[in-house]
């Protein structure tokens, strides 16, 4: 199907709709990229549906509370929480993703279970994690995961500088760990899960320019028109 843009002297065509998960350490900047990337995709002539974890359902303010010391949990509940909220997010019969890539739409989430491999495994065993998020890989899959490396240091450096609040597993050492995580989980699930590591350090502009040449040459075929 012939989008409905050009830029320079190339159309895009669009393979199918699919479905693309951003993941990081706090502060990495995910939500610029999911904007940006969005912006892009419609401008190739995709129709694009953006979403986050947590999510607005009753689960999903029930973690942010807790994130946020509203409430007091155990992690063990916590990762729960997550497994219930992201099914919901996958299965909503209103805005859920399975919904919406049926109706055509591309989706780009801001975190899915990658995230909570990596952030709740320094506290209970990865192998449980994994199993307790099983029906939502069962049900899908990502396309592509976008991770954004910083290191632990940029992140604090630029929560403290945009946050009046710290939540939960915004502390330095939990950070340190979180990231070690992530790279250690990418290694054990590389035949399982495509995954794309950028630059977060970078300015925004030059992470969204990588991110589209990666994501363009993988899902829109394009024909030489000059």
């Amino acid at each position: 199907m012939r989008a409905g843009c050009i830029f320079g002297a190339y159309n895009y065509l669009m393979k199918k709709n699919f479905f693309i998960a951003f993941e990081g350490i706090d502060g990495s900047g995910k939500s610029t990229q999911v904007k940006l990337l969005k912006e892009k995709l419609e401008a190739a002539g995709l129709k694009v549906y953006t979403t986050c974890e947590p999510t607005d359902s009753p689960m999903g303010k029930m973690i942010r509370d807790i994130f946020n010391h509203r409430i007091e949990a155990d992690h063990r509940t916590i990762a729960a929480l997550f497994v219930a909220d992201r099914l919901d997010h996958l299965l909503n019969k209103t805005n859920g993703i399975l919904k919406m890539l049926e109706e055509g739409y591309t989706v780009i989430t801001d975190r899915y279970y990658l995230s909570s491999y990596a952030y709740q495994s320094p506290y209970m065993d990865l192998n449980w994690v994994i199993q307790a998020n099983s029906l939502s890989a069962g049900l899908l899959r990502p396309d592509l995961n976008i991770y954004i490396d910083i290191s632990p240091e940029v992140s604090i450096e630029r929560i403290n500088k945009g946050r009046s609040s710290i939540e939960l597993y915004e502390t330095l050492d939990n950070l340190k760990n979180v990231r070690t995580k992530y790279l250690e989980i990418f290694e054990l699930l590389k035949e399982e899960e495509k995954i794309l590591v950028v630059d977060g350090n970078k300015n925004p502009g030059e992470i969204a320019t990588g991110i589209w040449n990666k994501v363009s040459s993988r899902f829109l075929e394009t024909s030489d028109n000059s």
